[in-house]
């Protein structure tokens, strides 16, 4: 991995999603590749694999279909028979836990490998292949890989309840300009909001649980770039397992907006002079806080929102290797 490459990876954003528009508003993958009847989903993936996956099995049960995300390396993984489609996602195609995972499929199941890397291993391991079309990450860190998997499992969604993709595509042309927008004007929001959430101790990034993914994605950009300490938190439930750390240290907070829970989140930061940065809305006791356009439509927030954090991890991990 190297910070200059990430960067270059970033940059390229708003053209690599603009491409995948494209490619979905001629057709969905996901019509050639799907058995005739397919009854349960099972996700099952690593990292940033497994985070978007766990937001689109929540998107599929709101939608009456039984689905859930599997983190690739659990011993438990689901047995459920005929009708059962198993999406096995690698950006990479050679994630070790995923190919390991798919050994202990139940054979009886339908598996469709979602991958960056054409001719992969986890390909020749599937029963049918779709392509991530996030194009190589020259920085070595899963930015783009993540977005496009979103933006991939939400297609599958519109197959699945015969759903046209329309909407979904104009989500993904306005978050590719809303990233030109952030990207653009990074000058302007970006060194503040550095200076607020680049603390001593940790950053906890907060997200309602319907976008999860953002959080733990966001968490995951400032450990494995610039080796911070963060930590993913759902919005309602860190008043219940990490509010703690705020007494006795230098906490900073990075909050998605969306959820209803972020008053009671503010009666604790409040109090105690807690740096909250807010991102895609009004965030109660923000002391900063980021807008871009289309941040009102909440698919527009999943595919752009960890573009803030990523930047910030970003030009920290380059400002590190500087030095």
């Amino acid at each position: 991995m190297n910070p200059d490459g990430f960067a270059t990876d970033l940059a390229r954003k708003p053209d690599v999603l603009s491409k995948l528009a494209d490619s979905l508003a001629q057709h969905n993958p996901w019509s050639r590749v799907l058995p005739a009847e397919v009854s349960r989903v099972v996700f099952v993936g690593m990292g940033s694999s497994a985070y978007a996956g766990g937001v689109a099995a929540a998107r599929l049960r709101a939608r009456g279909i039984g689905a859930v995300s599997e983190i690739a390396s659990s011993e438990l993984l689901p047995v459920w028979g005929p009708g059962t489609l198993v999406v096995a996602t690698s950006a990479t195609g050679g994630s070790v836990e995923t190919l390991d995972a798919l050994d202990r499929i139940d054979p009886a199941a339908t598996t469709v490998a979602l991958t960056n890397t054409a001719g992969s291993v986890i390909t020749q391991r599937c029963d049918a292949t779709v392509e991530l079309l996030a194009e190589p990450e020259v920085g070595g860190v899963a930015c783009r890989s993540y977005q496009h998997t979103l933006a991939i499992l939400m297609a599958l969604e519109c197959q699945l309840t015969g759903t046209p993709t329309d909407d979904l595509v104009t989500a993904i042309g306005t978050a590719a300009r809303a990233s030109d927008e952030l990207l653009s004007t990074e000058n302007d929001w970006r060194p503040e909001v550095s200076e607020h959430l680049l603390g001593q101790d940790e950053t906890h990034l907060c997200a309602p649980a319907h976008r999860l993914s953002s959080a733990q994605q966001g968490a995951l950009m400032f450990r494995e770039g610039p080796r911070r300490s963060a930590i993913g938190c759902e919005s309602g439930d860190w008043s219940h397992v990490d509010v703690y750390r705020t007494k006795n240290t230098d906490l900073r907070v990075l909050v998605f907006a969306g959820s209803k829970w972020e008053a009671q989140m503010a009666e604790w930061t409040g109090p105690r002079g807690t740096r909250v940065i807010g991102v895609g809305g009004t965030v109660p006791g923000a002391t900063g806080t980021v807008r871009y356009s289309g941040d009102d439509i909440d698919d527009v927030r999943l595919l752009t929102e960890t573009l803030i954090p990523e930047l910030v991890a970003a030009r920290d991990w380059q400002a590190a290797a500087a030095t």
